[in-house]
């Protein structure tokens, strides 16, 4: 609770007693009992809360009984009930205008100022008339069920109170009525109007707001302390005059804001907005509001935020100092909606400032580095989170920053300046958009592997991704999530760091990295921009599977076909020399490379395989036994690659006989060494081997096939 008014006698021991109260600018009109009409002038001194007070007239003759009083300023007219008769009198000169005689027998009235015109309702039957030009004109004549005892405009609507239920009347040319609620077990009906065209309905000692449709607008009725008897809108704050004393509340948010002790009071009336009188039988009080800023501040010291914004609101101070108080209590009100761990709706409030994310970010354990979040201050103490609290909190910082990311990343090359809000006035800013999603998206890392581990890898994996590198490698090893690790580095182009995790976790038993599977992929998408480190990252791979090793160079990916293949062969044939053959084999066959260098480099490798394995096995043959195995037929390696070597010898045009014919043997291979010397054309020498030599009569005929018939012939004769 706190101050909104401070209740200043105006009028005390009155020895007339009142019936009815009305006020406008500087003036006050009190009915009394007696039919006298009361006229004072009323004149704030400066710089107190004390009013000169002035009887300016009495009108002893106005009426024997004054039952109601209304003014209507713009148009300089008092509307009364005087005698159960409304009465229209001049207000400058109390001298009487009209009587609605139509409305003779009234019991109550309520007016409605519309532009141009005034609507009033007499509660005899029910009559509704227009007041224009200082003419009355009959809008409406309804029936009433009993004599009502309260009423008051809703738009286009009467809400009437009759003595056991609610109505509501449209004014919409049907007069169609419709039963609300009965009033409650006092059966003292209570209609008062509201500022939004809203009227405040009582049933014993709770209220509702209704609108012209009937329909009650707020989730929950007010609850006053007793039930009041009078009540009066001075937004935000509803009056209530209750039995012994004033209770003053709110309805957004539903709060009891203050308690007048006063004595019996019964009427309350205004002049407008804060002013507002209050009168008992013999007394009339003024409620002075406090002033909004001394209310502001003794309700952020409550933590009253919601109602403190509506009062800045209300301020008459300069635009932007306006802006700036309220900015300043929204901001309040998100941190104090985090402490009582309303974390979705801070982070919406939040969200809406624009307030910097990463003073929002501080608001949580272990998120910011420690340098940075000692920088940041708050209103008061964090709460501490742990457990469920600490994952919903993470859930809303997610959903927030999510929105935030989407936000900069979209404005990340605008050329215009960025600005963030601080939450406390004097706490530093981030300026720049790329260090902020650094910050963030560094945070969302954390907050995933807090909340939803599978998130992490499609956060990695985002092209966008602006992760603190340092960070994220501490966190995520700490949380032992090294595939995830490894994604982090591929993205930042850390390739070494990556194979480098890959390597040191291929032989962890535990580890979902375990094996050279993922060394192999990651080799191999790598390209040729990165070739020393594929050739750095290779060799343990190939020592351990030379299978799978060769397939980091030869499998069907963009990456890997482009590779450079001279630097490939020499790397192969320098350290892994048995793969030399396949890798050439693969890029001939399959890739269809054509340059003689590949040919003949295969060759060569073909021949020193055949040498080596030909010495073998003709160390292994009996002592005095020859070589008479066809050539390629003979049995094991040997036999496969002497086949493989003369295949190739026939079926390669692109390799160069010339500089090959003199790494082979002259007592051996002749098979081979005649196909060369036919690739050359020296025909005639190619078919003495084949003839003289090998005793072969089926070779110089394949031989000559395509060539001219002289060489046929040659070979037929001899």
């Amino acid at each position: 609770m706190h101050d909104a008014y401070e209740p200043v006698p105006i009028l005390e021991k009155l020895p007339l007693q009142i019936d009815c109260l009305a006020a406008w600018d500087d003036w006050l009109l009190v009915g009394t009992k007696p039919g006298h009409l009361l006229l004072y002038g009323i004149k704030k001194d400066a710089g107190t809360n004390r009013f000169e007070v002035t009887l300016e007239k009495s009108n002893k003759n106005f009426s024997k009984k004054i039952q109601q009083l209304f003014v209507v300023s713009q148009y300089k007219i008092l509307v009364s009930l005087l005698e159960n008769n409304i009465h229209v009198h001049d207000l400058l000169t109390f001298q009487q205008i009209t009587v609605i005689s139509k409305a003779r027998g009234a019991t109550l009235f309520a007016c409605d100022l519309q532009v141009g015109e005034r609507r009033a309702t007499a509660s005899c039957s029910l009559m509704s008339w227009a007041w224009k030009h200082r003419n009355e004109m009959l809008l409406g004549d309804f029936t009433a069920p009993d004599v009502p005892k309260s009423m008051a405009w809703c738009e286009n609507s009467i809400c009437v109170g009759f003595k056991r239920d609610y109505y509501l009347i449209r004014m919409d040319g049907r007069g169609s009525v419709k039963e609300l609620f009965p009033t409650g077990k006092q059966l003292e009906p209570l209609v008062a109007p509201l500022a939004d065209g809203k009227v405040a309905v009582g049933q014993d000692d709770l209220t509702v707001v209704l609108n012209e449709e009937g329909v009650c607008t707020q989730k929950c009725a007010l609850n006053w302390t007793d039930i009041p008897v009078a009540m009066e809108h001075q937004p935000p704050y509803i009056i209530a005059v209750l039995p012994r004393y004033v209770e003053i509340r709110t309805l957004e948010p539903r709060l009891l804001v203050q308690s007048i002790e006063l004595q019996r009071p019964r009427f309350i009336t205004s002049a407008g907005s804060n002013v507002v009188y209050v009168a008992s039988n013999h007394f009339v009080w003024r409620l002075v509001p406090i002033s909004i800023a001394s209310q502001i501040r003794q309700l952020l010291q409550d933590k009253q935020f919601e109602l403190a914004l509506q009062l800045a609101k209300m301020k008459d101070d300069s635009d932007a100092d306006k802006r700036q108080q309220i900015h300043h209590i929204q901001n309040l009100f998100a941190f104090n909606l985090f402490c009582q761990k309303r974390f979705d709706d801070s982070m919406q409030v939040f969200s809406k400032l624009g307030t910097d994310p990463t003073h929002v970010i501080g608001l949580y354990p272990d998120l910011l580095p420690s340098d940075y979040r000692k920088q940041l201050h708050y209103p008061n103490p964090l709460p501490t989170l742990s457990g469920a609290e600490l994952e919903k909190a993470h859930l809303a910082l997610i959903d927030y920053l999510a929105q935030k990311r989407s936000h900069l990343v979209k404005q990340l090359n605008d050329p215009d300046p960025f600005a963030t809000s601080p939450l406390m006035e004097g706490t530093p800013t981030i300026k720049s958009r790329k260090k902020l999603l650094q910050i963030i998206d560094t945070t969302l890392l954390k907050c995933y592997l807090h909340t939803n581990v599978a998130l992490v890898s499609p956060l990695l994996r985002l092209e966008n991704n602006h992760c603190h590198i340092e960070e994220s490698e501490y966190v995520l090893k700490k949380a032992h999530k090294y595939s995830e690790l490894i994604i982090l580095y591929e993205k930042k182009g850390l390739h070494q760091k990556a194979l480098q995790v890959l390597l040191d976790q291929s032989t962890k038993a535990n580890s979902p990295l375990k094996g050279h599977e993922r060394t192999v992929q990651y080799l191999q998408r790598l390209g040729v921009e990165n070739l020393d480190i594929i050739f750095e990252f290779s060799p343990w791979v190939l020592k351990i599977c030379s299978e799978d090793g060769l397939k980091i160079f030869t499998e069907d990916l963009t990456e890997v076909e482009t590779l450079p293949r001279d630097k490939v062969l020499n790397f192969l044939k320098e350290g892994f020399k048995e793969l030399a053959i396949p890798y050439l084999e693969h890029i001939i066959h399959l890739w269809d490379e054509t340059q003689p260098e590949f040919h003949n480099v295969l060759i060569q490798l073909y021949l020193e395989k055949v040498q080596g394995l030909m010495k073998v096995y003709l160390s292994s043959l009996p002592e005095g036994q020859k070589h008479t195995v066809a050539a390629g037929k003979e049995a094991g390696e040997l036999g496969e690659y002497r086949n493989k070597l003369l295949s190739f010898l026939e079926v390669s045009s692109s390799y160069e006989p010339e500089g090959l014919i003199s790494d082979f043997p002259f007592d051996g291979l002749l098979e081979e060494r005649a196909l060369l010397l036919g690739r050359m054309g020296k025909h005639e020498q190619a078919l003495f081997i084949y003839v003289h030599i090998l005793k072969d009569t089926r070779m110089p005929t394949i031989h000559c096939m395509g060539q001219n018939y002289r060489f046929f012939f040659y070979a037929k004769n001899h």
